[in-house]
């Protein structure tokens, strides 16, 4: 097995929008997270149907304060617990904490002149905790949290005016923060346009006339999006030469059922798409078949004069990705069972288990992910999240046991030490989520992910405490060896 390079950044990850809670304190506005409908009628492997929300669902939203079953309204309250957690990663060994502002505790219609100081000084305090347990904060500006004025009096990203109100909220946060935060990821999973887009760009679909519509008004919120990164990429560069600046995506690595053409083509088209943002990102331009597919469809995506230009100057340093399952393409799709998983549906893949939630474990996907994407770009890469949903169970004395958890990790632990034998860069591991929260899909608090374990349930019954599931000090165990004790009991 290949070692890990000295420095390697090991920690953790979570979303605001799934941890902080406090939803409505201290002049935080309302997000699109926040009428995220826990739906405990809908199967939890129906992943659009769980994710959608229509017009009457954002409606309903706003004409209440609940938060049973709008969870990501009271998440774990990090907001209120952040020295408390941040103490437990210190104890795990962190080297790096991944971790989003949110935009509407900044701004919170964001159209506001002002920003709001005390979210501000909120997030001054958590890095400056941070900086005191010797953690490097590696920060996301939007994850799946943008204001939700911008869908009730606009098109969501779609508004190209949201791109200004993007940099300028950007430029607040690195002028307060360039002397306690290294380095940012503008948007999270921002290939996620598709499988949830009012979560990701505020495009509610039910507004448009037709799909084809929609998806028109899908790609032009996108374009602004990574015209808005590339922007606040250059800002980031002026106010403070030593950031490093990352994009961050979802790796979804599709194989082929069979050596049939037929089927390798249909793989090669899923990835080339799941290319296509990275492409823009790394390479600073669009690929020509992405621009004779819209020419095709009749789609106008409207460039300002300088949005070329301004791609192609302003790329990123790194790449991020989250890893946490393979896909497989057939022709015969229609005639096979399918599995889901991460928002996305495809043939199963006979080689791999699967979780209680759809998702195929395929942890030498991961080194196959982490070549693939090394040859492409060779930028270096940084997984950002990776990890197992499971229903944990607490024993009767309190203790749980997690070696399920511990054993995916050490399965791909491994892969990704290949991947580096193989002289593959990569800057550091965050694993998702390093503490129990909301679930970004389900909204459920019974899908748990992390090291530690959080006393809440499904409908916010619990105490809140903290406890440490068996996962803890086998993860303290390989960030004090630098990934190279990965034995467990």
């Amino acid at each position: 097995m290949g070692k890990f390079p000295e420095g390697f950044l090991w920690g953790g990850a979570v979303a605001a929008n799934q941890c902080e809670g406090a939803w409505n304190v201290d002049g935080k506005g309302v997000s699109v997270a926040d009428v995220a409908r826990f739906k405990p009628d809908v199967d939890k492997k129906d992943y659009v149907a769980q994710w959608h929300t229509s017009p009457a669902d954002i409606e309903a939203a706003l004409k209440t304060e609940d938060e049973v079953y709008y969870p990501k309204r009271h998440g774990i309250d990090f907001y209120h617990h952040y020295k408390e957690d941040i103490a437990l990663f210190q104890e795990m060994g962190f080297k790096t904490f991944r971790m989003s502002i949110a935009w509407t505790r900044i701004f919170p219609n964001g159209i506001e002149e002002q920003p709001n100081e005390k979210g501000l000084q909120f997030y001054e305090d958590v890095f400056k905790e941070l900086r005191k347990a010797h953690i490097e904060p590696l920060v996301t500006l939007s994850h799946y949290e943008m204001p939700l004025y911008f869908v009730t009096h606009g098109e969501g990203w779609a508004s190209r005016e949201v791109v200004d109100h993007f940099v300028r909220y950007a430029e607040v946060c690195f002028k307060r923060y360039k002397d306690l935060v290294k380095y940012w990821l503008t948007f999270n999973e921002i290939d996620s346009v598709f499988r949830h887009p009012f979560t990701t760009v505020g495009i509610v679909e039910e507004n448009y006339p037709s799909k084809l519509k929609a998806e028109e008004a899908i790609y032009k919120a996108l374009h602004h999006q990574l015209v808005a990164s590339a922007l606040a990429t250059k800002l980031a560069r002026q106010i403070n030469p030593q950031f490093q600046i990352g994009c961050m995506v979802t790796k979804t690595m599709t194989y082929p059922e069979t050596c049939n053409p037929k089927d390798i083509y249909l793989a090669q088209k899923d990835n080339r798409m799941n290319s296509l943002y990275t492409d823009v990102q790394v390479r600073g331009e669009y690929p020509r078949w992405i621009k004779k597919e819209w020419s095709d469809k009749g789609f106008e995506i409207p460039m300002a004069a300088g949005d070329e230009e301004i791609l192609k100057l302003h790329t990123v340093d790194f790449i991020s990705f989250s890893y946490y399952m393979s896909m497989v393409q057939s022709v015969h799709a229609d005639q096979r069972e399918k599995v889901g998983g991460n928002l996305a549906t495809g043939v199963k893949n006979p080689y791999l288990p699967t979780s209680e939630w759809g998702w195929q474990i395929d942890p030498e996907g991961l080194k196959i992910s982490l070549i693939d994407l090394y040859d492409r770009y060779q930028k270096p890469l940084w997984i950002v999240e990776n990890g197992l949903g499971y229903n944990d169970q607490v024993n009767p004395d309190g203790t749980i046991d997690d070696d399920y958890r511990i054993e995916y990790f050490q399965s791909h632990f491994e892969q990704i030490a290949e991947a580096i034998a193989d002289g593959v860069e990569v800057m550091g591991y965050t694993s998702w989520a390093c503490i129990d929260l909301v679930s970004a899909s389900t909204s459920q608090m019974s899908k748990r992910y992390g090291f530690i374990y959080v006393d809440l349930d499904d409908y916010n019954q619990g105490s809140g405490a903290r406890r440490k599931k068996k996962s803890f000090d086998w993860y303290k165990q390989v960030i004090a060896t630098n990934g190279e004790d990965l034995s467990h009991e």
